[in-house]
């Protein structure tokens, strides 16, 4: 069973359309309320099966602190992207809970000093425990930040408010990161 997560609804039709090509089940897991407002192509071309992207690269120095990398699955790039932007952290649209790009993964962790998963979906057994579990079967050590749901039951309510409260909004990201990695509030 793989599970791809899009970013927007571009993506969702893409990766639909990767979907039905494979030979084995596959789940696209998309949140509930509007999207991102990404123009869908008129065509029905897919995306490579279980790979991701880096969307923005980080030019912090190691002088300006840690390098940080975002590793986002699904809908929560875009509040990543702005995240980022203010923390001049990079951004990568992992696009794929399973498989998991550990090719891209192990690439990212090379360059970086810090990685945070980010997910609308609950932190324990998600796409961020995926990474951790990457990671310590290549015997690669990064501090790791996991952003996500707690697993507890959540409200029913506004999408986007609800994201928020958890802070899972580019506000809370960058705090939850500056708190973590940067020292600073």
């Amino acid at each position: 069973m793989s599970i791809a997560c899009p970013a927007d609804e571009r993506e969702c039709r893409q990766l639909l359309s990767t979907a039905y090509a494979q030979n084995h089940p596959v789940a696209v897991r998309y949140p509930r309320g509007s999207g991102a407002g990404v123009e869908p192509l008129a065509s029905l071309e897919g995306l490579p099966f279980g790979k991701g992207e880096i969307r923005r690269e980080s030019s912090r120095t190691s002088e300006a602190g840690p390098r940080v990398a975002i590793l986002s699955f699904g809908s929560l790039l875009y509040p990543a992207l702005e995240a980022a932007q203010a923390l001049d952290a990079t951004v990568v649209n992992m696009r794929w809970a399973k498989p998991l790009d550990v090719e891209l993964l192990l690439e990212v962790a090379a360059r970086h000093d810090a990685l945070v998963t980010l997910e609308e979906g609950a932190i324990m057994g998600g796409a961020g425990s995926a990474v951790l579990e990457a990671l310590q079967a290549a015997r690669v050590l990064r501090p790791v930040l996991q952003l996500g749901l707690p697993d507890q039951f959540i409200e029913h309510g506004d999408p986007v408010k609800l994201l928020a409260l958890q802070g899972l909004d580019a506000p809370g990201i960058e705090k939850s990161v500056r708190e973590r990695f940067l020292n600073t509030p």
